[in-house]
């Protein structure tokens, strides 16, 4: 019997045979193409306009990120060094954690900071599902009353939330749910703007998909959890992450329902830590860093999801489907549909 040839024995080239480093780096590959393709529909093709908008970008991104490194840079400070002129970024004496010492000292951080993540996230998962399901029967359902109802849900974006707190904190009172957690999560739960964001998505769904669906015997239910659902995960996503970081950093609401401090929120919490001791700035900042650890920790995995979600989809698009110029270019169009509506497998 004769013995093997290497060639016989080396695993077969192809899609099966790619191993997960190999599988990674095309990943990545595609990652870097889909960049390239976005910028130069954002800045041009041409090298001037993309370093014009680069500086300007550039420009807009340090005025942002000033105000932050120096809250920041002021929370490691002693107060004295704080308040003494000229400002200086660097202090004589050095930096120091007394700050954040004092704050978890004298505050319930951690009780404040668990409350803040049970409330944000009941009221992202409560909003996600009434928003979807209100944004679902506008977009995919007729029924008697359905423009007179969407049109006041338009309405209600333009009704500053302030005006509804005291109709609000009578509604908790009559259902006995002043100082309670559903006190503080269910009014946070109606969010007009969210309803019309997915039902806009909603519209750009292809008819063919939900058709197809029918044939199977599918129901408005099944249709809307195993069909219409999963197509818009870019925007569920986004959607949720916007609601977390609403309902994480309210404070007027909370606030105001709220007089038990194990039921305090985060920002609500921390602000009794700064009134009872008087303003003082390197604890301010010390606290306000200590709220936005978890939403900057929260964004940095999910940021992707959200610009696919609110950039258009034909950003993604083949070479084919977009020419050179960022127009559309031969053999099809970068229309709403196909550029808003990851496709569904069969």
């Amino acid at each position: 019997m004769s013995a093997q040839s290497p060639a016989a024995t080396a695993p077969a080239a192809g899609p099966a045979g790619i191993g997960p480093l190999h599988s990674h780096a095309r990943r990545r590959a595609e990652r870097r193409a889909e960049t390239r393709r976005t910028r130069g529909l954002l800045l041009g093709r041409s090298r001037a306009a993309r370093v014009l908008a680069l500086l300007i970008l550039a420009l807009f991104a340090a005025s942002w990120l000033l105000p932050l490194l120096w809250a920041l840079d002021t929370s490691f400070k002693s107060e004295v060094q704080a308040q003494s002129l000229p400002l200086q970024w660097l202090p004589d004496g050095g930096f120091t954690l007394e700050n954040y010492r004092t704050v978890f000292e004298r505050g319930e951080v951690f009780t404040w900071m668990w409350n803040t993540l049970l409330v944000a996230a009941l009221v992202t998962v409560l909003t996600v599902i009434i928003c979807a399901l209100a944004g679902y029967a506008f977009s995919r359902t007729v029924f008697k009353g359905r423009r007179v109802l969407f049109a006041a849900t338009i309405a209600l974006i333009m009704v500053p939330g302030q005006i509804l707190i005291v109709p609000l904190f009578k509604e908790m009172d009559v259902l006995n749910a002043v100082d309670t957690f559903a006190g503080v999560i269910l009014p946070q739960t109606i969010a007009p703007m969210m309803v019309y964001i997915f039902k806009q998505y909603f519209d750009q769904v292809p008819q063919e998909i939900e058709d197809a669906a029918r044939v199977d015997g599918a129901g408005n239910w099944r249709l809307f959890w195993n069909v219409i659902l999963p197509t818009s995960r870019p925007i569920v996503t986004a959607v949720a992450i916007f609601v977390f970081i609403g309902a994480w950093n309210n404070f007027m609401w909370p606030f105001i329902i709220t007089n038990n401090p194990d039921l305090m929120t985060l920002p609500v919490g921390l602000s009794t830590v700064k009134n009872a001791y008087g303003t003082i700035y390197a604890q301010t900042m010390a606290s306000a860093m200590i709220a936005a650890l978890p939403l900057t920790i929260l964004f940095m995995p999910f940021q992707r999801q959200i610009i696919k979600a609110v950039a258009p989809r034909a950003w993604a698009g083949s070479e084919a489907a977009v020419g050179p110029d960022g127009l559309a270019g031969p053999g099809g169009s970068a229309g709403p549909v196909g550029s808003a509506v990851p496709s569904v497998p069969r």
